[in-house]
């Protein structure tokens, strides 16, 4: 997008353009929570780990009481990057100049100058997070928000009578056109014709839409616990979908498969994926479940995402320009729809404010 139109001057009550919106979700919608990292991945007083989110360079430390730190990947010394830096404990250092950063933010030594001004001044920002279904989750929000809500996750997450496991893996795909794929619930019945779980069902269909409180559910009329026959989108201080796939016997005990997935941007074109995969099991049942899962089931699964990866592998942004869509589509098309509502709503309470 030209720097003239997003500077040219505005008319009274004018929203920002299609092309400012779609720019605004380019790297993800803001006032979200998003998993970052699977928990494992940062250890106790371990070396600071960088990574990019929704376009922003963060870092990740766990202290030595074993609490994850996420802050800004950056110094306010010479702003290179602190996970370069040492973990010690309670703060990172710089390895550039040592400068200490404690784990709020604040500057807490400057070796080269003690007594300097920057010493005592909360000079790094820092994420709002929490850890939750073996994920790192980060609070990413915009000017006006910068405080994060509580996050109520779905009952799939939040442990009790379901057992999950975090799938994780980065794709070279816009975070947007892997969401169409979770809400496109036809690909099951060609894409992964030759999976365990999706060789059953119609290969064509009629989709209908189905009103929730924090979202909806798009699924084939008439077929159900088939194949993968539904998905369901919601937004509750995250963006997710969940899904089931139907089992056979050979699939063990608990009922059907299910996944919750959330994709966080990494930048325009890559994107972070979770897939917890769960059941509602307890007991010898859950025990059983997840022996069998992970020694039977586990390579299956990665098969069918590794079909879906393989299948947007490299795709810009920039696809709609070329689809003609139909009655199956329908879901991702609300879904674009709903994303974009939000990113322009964001916009205008930004541009208000005056911090657009």
């Amino acid at each position: 997008m030209s720097a003239t139109t997003l500077d040219r001057p505005r008319a009274r009550g004018e929203g920002p353009s299609d092309p400012e919106v779609q720019a605004h979700l380019k790297t993800g919608l803001r006032n979200r929570w998003y998993p970052v990292l699977p928990s494992r991945f940062v250890e106790i007083s371990g070396k600071p780990l960088g990574i990019t989110r929704l376009g922003e360079r963060i870092v990740l430390w766990r202290d030595a009481t074993g609490v994850v730190r996420v802050q800004s990947d950056r110094c306010p010394h010479r702003a290179v990057p602190l996970s370069k830096g040492m973990n010690e404990g309670d703060r990172i250092r710089c390895a550039y100049h040592g400068v200490e950063i404690g784990a709020d933010g604040t500057v807490l030594a400057v070796p080269g100058q003690p007594g300097c001004a920057l010493e005592g001044k909360k000079a790094v920002k820092t994420y709002p997070s929490f850890e939750l279904a073996e994920a790192i989750w980060v609070w990413f929000g915009d000017a006006l928000h910068a405080e994060a809500p509580p996050f109520n996750p779905p009952e799939q997450l939040a442990g009790g009578e379901f057992s999950t496991f975090c799938c994780y893996a980065d794709w070279r795909a816009s975070w947007r056109y892997i969401y169409d794929n979770l809400m496109d619930p036809m690909h099951g019945a060609f894409l992964h014709a030759n999976s365990h779980s999706m060789s059953q069902g119609e290969t064509s269909a009629r989709f209908v839409t189905r009103d929730t409180e924090k979202g909806f559910f798009f699924e084939k009329d008439g077929q159900r616990n088939v194949n993968f026959d539904w998905s369901e989108f919601l937004d509750d201080g995250a963006l997710m979908v969940r899904l089931e796939i139907p089992y056979p016997r050979t699939g063990g005990p608990g009922g059907n498969f299910g996944i919750v997935s959330v994709i966080t941007p990494i930048d325009e074109t890559n994107s972070a994926c979770f897939f917890w995969r769960f059941r509602k099991v307890q007991g010898w049942v859950r025990d059983t479940w997840r022996f069998l899962y992970r020694t039977k089931l586990e390579p299956r699964h990665w098969h069918v995402l590794e079909q879906d990866r393989e299948m947007l592998d490299g795709v810009g942004l920039g696809l709609e320009r070329g689809e003609m869509l139909y009655q199956h589509d329908a879901g991702l098309m609300r879904l674009r729809r709903y994303l974009a509502r939000q990113a322009r709503l964001q916009m205008v309470a930004l541009h208000e404010a005056g911090v657009g």
